[in-house]
């Protein structure tokens, strides 16, 4: 690929992060992606065979994004997991919250199952990173690992889409996620040690 075709290729999926973070996931054509990127509507399918294709190289990204985020705050975080596991769930959920197109596009099924670009090992850093967390918050937990990282990152998932589809704060009469964060953790980790 040459050099003019590799910035093209960066810029159809720039301009499909920008789409789905600004007008959502439904706004997500072939056609409005090559109109934004100032390209025929055919120039796409040179570069990504096929629309999931190019809708994976678009959740890679989001992937990343999330990945950073989270590995940033971690960084400012206080070494405690029970503080970094806060961390954590609390970038997560933000994520979900303010990034509700690309979060969608992420975890879309049929992108996961198509695992084009390698799209499902995207997520597992951020999964390796939960475990390592949770391993050291319950050390020794006669229940493995990454059976409670995945039940939280479940919980983590389910607050995001609840909310976003309205049903949390409508069930819980309130606009605060917070106490559902910490909800899930303690359900999933036990008590804090003081």
């Amino acid at each position: 690929m040459t050099e003019q075709d590799a910035g093209l290729r960066a810029r159809l999926v720039r301009v499909g992060v920008d789409l789905v973070t600004t007008e959502g996931l439904s706004a997500l054509s072939l056609r409005e992606i090559a109109r934004r990127a100032g390209v025929s509507h055919g120039a796409p399918r040179r570069y990504f065979p096929t629309h999931l294709a190019l809708l994976s190289a678009i959740a890679r990204e989001g992937f990343a994004d999330l990945t950073a985020r989270v590995t940033a705050a971690l960084g400012e975080s206080p070494g405690h997991p029970f503080a970094q596991l806060t961390t954590l769930g609390r970038q997560y959920v933000e994520f979900g919250r303010t990034n509700r197109g690309m979060f969608e596009l992420m975890f879309r099924h049929d992108l996961l199952e198509s695992n084009q670009f390698g799209l499902r090992e995207t997520s597992l850093p951020l999964f390796r990173l939960l475990v390592e967390i949770v391993d050291r918050a319950r050390p020794g937990s006669t229940v493995p690992v990454p059976v409670i990282a995945g039940a939280l990152w479940a919980n983590l998932h389910g607050i995001v889409q609840l909310w976003n589809w309205g049903s949390l704060p409508l069930a819980t009469g309130s606009d605060d996620v917070e106490p559902l964060l910490r909800a899930a953790l303690d359900a999933h980790l036990g008590p804090r040690p003081r």
